[in-house]
């Protein structure tokens, strides 16, 4: 198989896996519900989900740096499938074993997806394929997995139920492992990282980024984004909605503005990845795709204004994954791609949990109004920082070739 044709098929790995992992965050939390009938235990379900597949995203850098990107992927793909099998095959053993399964298949997850993106420089560059082109047609694919996975969960438990549902998930991780076991083979053997004990060689990883000028600015936008979005989607749209519409109708056609924006400023953005200035389109994305949707919220009641601006703010938040995925794999030394890029992916999605009980809170003391209007200053002022700060963007606009090792 060409490198062209391997690295397609590790996007269809990824793209699929991506596809069954929204498909088991709306199955897991409904199987919850018609088991237990307790609104409460859904979300904590959901939490227990994504709390492992941070700290795994952080901990796994070193057993991927030791066992190699590829095998590490097979492994915890297929570790996953027997994970989410065992959800399926145990309904009836109780809510704490429930929590201890997915619990683990949201660890194999963060190593799976972590091992998956290690694969990308590689095969892209045996392919000869420019990094931009391959994080920008990422994003896409992911955009798209995102609005694919959501309602085709609800239609396959309305056909069949949520434990098929699951089932049918973790033949996903199956099929993906194997993939990527026949036919996606990165054409150099990984650099032998150095053999550190396993927090020594955390400690290197988080040492780089802390000392990063650039990738410490796009993490702090990236993370204040995260928050931000997140309190968006679970408290201030379906709030706003609620108080000034009174009709849950706004809440989808909100949401789906977003949604759309976003997976077309991802197409966008792939055909244009190589011909526009990535740092400035970086820091303009994260500007407009950040406060614009807080502060239209806040000061105005009127749905098709509220719409166009959050389409809009889909558009330019389309830029950022990859632009900074981009970046992780040009700028960060290669035997430290690992522990870097974990660290990295789990601080930003750290972002998401911590916006919604921030946005939760604010309102419960403020009010809606009131909150939405200082995060979106709040938001504006962190998003106007990657522009000022430029100097960390001559190195994004003119990538050194990625040394081999660090010091």
């Amino acid at each position: 198989m060409t490198p062209r044709r391997g690295l397609v098929v590790l996007f269809a790995a990824d793209v699929l896996s991506a596809v069954g992992s929204r498909v088991s965050m709306v199955a897991i939390p409904w199987l919850v519900l018609v088991t237990t009938g307790s609104a409460a235990r859904m979300g904590l379900v959901a939490a227990v989900e994504m709390v492992p597949y941070i700290v795994a995203s952080i901990m796994g850098g070193p057993v991927i740096d030791r066992l190699g990107a590829r095998a590490a992927s097979i492994i915890a793909n297929l570790a996953s499938a027997v994970a989410v099998a065992a959800i399926a095959a145990t309904t009836e053993l109780g809510f704490a074993t429930l929590l201890l399964l997915v619990a683990i298949a949201g660890a194999l997850r963060g190593v799976a997806d972590r091992s998956k993106e290690l694969l990308v420089r590689p095969m892209a560059q045996a392919a000869e394929v420019a990094l931009i082109r391959v994080t920008s047609l990422h994003e896409a694919f992911a955009r798209g997995a995102t609005l694919l996975g959501a309602p085709l969960a609800g239609l396959l438990i309305y056909w069949t139920d949520a434990a098929s549902v699951l089932w049918l998930d973790a033949a996903t991780f199956v099929v993906c492992g194997l993939l990527v076991a026949g036919f996606v083979r990165p054409p150099d053997a990984p650099i032998e990282a150095r053999r550190d004990k396993y927090f020594r060689s955390l400690a290197v990883g988080f040492a780089f980024v802390r000392r990063d000028a650039l990738l410490a600015t796009m993490l702090i936008t990236t993370f204040t984004i995260n928050v931000f979005a997140s309190a968006s989607t679970a408290v201030f749209i379906p709030l706003w909605v609620a108080e000034e519409l009174g009709s849950p109708a706004g809440l989808g056609l909100t949401l789906g503005a977003f949604s759309a924006g976003a997976l077309l400023g991802s197409i966008g953005f792939a055909v244009l990845a190589t011909k526009v200035p990535r740092y400035l389109t970086f820091a303009i994305g994260a500007l407009i795709g950040g406060s614009p949707r807080l502060l239209v919220l806040g000061l105005s009641d009127h749905l098709v204004l509220v719409m166009a601006v959050t389409f809009l703010s889909g558009i330019g938040i389309a830029a950022i994954n990859p632009v900074f995925g981009a970046v992780l794999y040009e700028h960060v030394p290669t035997n430290l791609q690992a522990r870097v890029i974990g660290l990295v992916a789990a601080s930003s999605f750290a972002g998401l949990p911590l916006g919604a009980l921030l946005a939760g809170e604010l309102v419960s003391g403020f009010g809606l109004i009131p909150a939405l209007i200082g995060c979106g200053i709040a938001c504006l002022i962190v998003s106007v920082y990657p522009l000022v700060r430029r100097g960390p963007g001559r190195i994004l606009d003119n990538p050194a070739p990625t040394p081999l090792e660090a010091a």
